[in-house]
């Protein structure tokens, strides 16, 4: 995997040390809609750079943040977490400084989508409303107070599995808050889908993964085209659009 380096003078306030993220970049000379990818909590692996690639294919200039840039999940990931369930932290910071590198990027043209997956789509709900032109929310958790932490948010589309466990009751809130915030949405809920279903192979500790099917965790080949189609509508409506000229 081949990372690029984000640290510099560019970084924000209280962003890792170390601060990197995987770029994928489409054919041709651009310059292209950006897209910040934020992971799942395994972090930045062989699904995180299939899932960069597949939007790079579909003209979106993709970086995929590491939030363990630091140390690794394992030093990592109780501290992005608590980031998580806090609403502030270092998490924030370098998911703010990879937004600032692709706007600044000659390869860009400066809109920018946010698009998360897992630990990611709960990150990519909280920062929706933090200047970004669209996002995409894949399994996220939802905040403590969705009515708060959303308001002002861009437009978003959702994906969740009905089998995800994990998350029971959540499309439906999701869209309840939404649709009393005002905020374009399209929500939906696979029935055949468990959390994760748009990886392509399964995540995580080998010793971990037969409890994770039974927790409704892993690909639906089934489920997967459907959402990834709803997705790359999405981004090309409030990504590639041009915005209507003032009257």
């Amino acid at each position: 995997m081949t990372y690029i380096d984000l640290t510099g003078a560019n970084a924000f306030p209280g962003s890792s040390t170390n601060l990197r993220g995987y770029l994928a970049t489409p054919a041709g000379p651009g310059p292209f809609p950006g897209v910040v990818m934020i992971h799942e909590a395994f972090g930045l692996d062989a699904n995180s750079v299939r899932h960069a690639e597949r939007l790079a294919a579909a003209g979106y200039l993709t970086l995929a943040v590491d939030l363990y840039s630091d140390g690794g999940s394992r030093r990592c990931l109780v501290a992005t977490m608590q980031n998580l369930l806090s609403g502030t932290g270092r998490a924030f910071a370098d998911i703010a400084t990879a937004r600032k590198w692709l706007k600044d990027s000659d390869l860009s043209t400066g809109a920018t989508g946010v698009i998360g997956f897992c630990m990611g789509g709960g990150f990519a709900l909280l920062v929706a409303n933090d200047g970004y032109d669209a996002a995409a929310v894949n399994y996220g958790k939802l905040p403590a107070h969705p009515e708060e932490a959303l308001r002002g948010a861009c437009p978003i589309v959702a994906n969740y599995g009905a089998k995800d466990k994990s998350l029971k009751g959540a499309p439906a809130k999701l869209a309840t808050a939404l649709e009393g915030l005002g905020v374009e949405h399209d929500v939906k809920e696979f029935p055949h889908a468990g959390h994760a279903f748009l990886n392509q192979e399964e995540a995580g500790p080998v010793m971990l993964r037969p409890l994770m099917r039974v927790m409704g965790i892993g690909p639906d080949p089934e489920s997967a085209p459907e959402a990834w189609q709803r997705i790359e509508n999405h981004f090309g409506r409030y990504l590639k659009t041009p915005p209507a000229a003032p009257i």
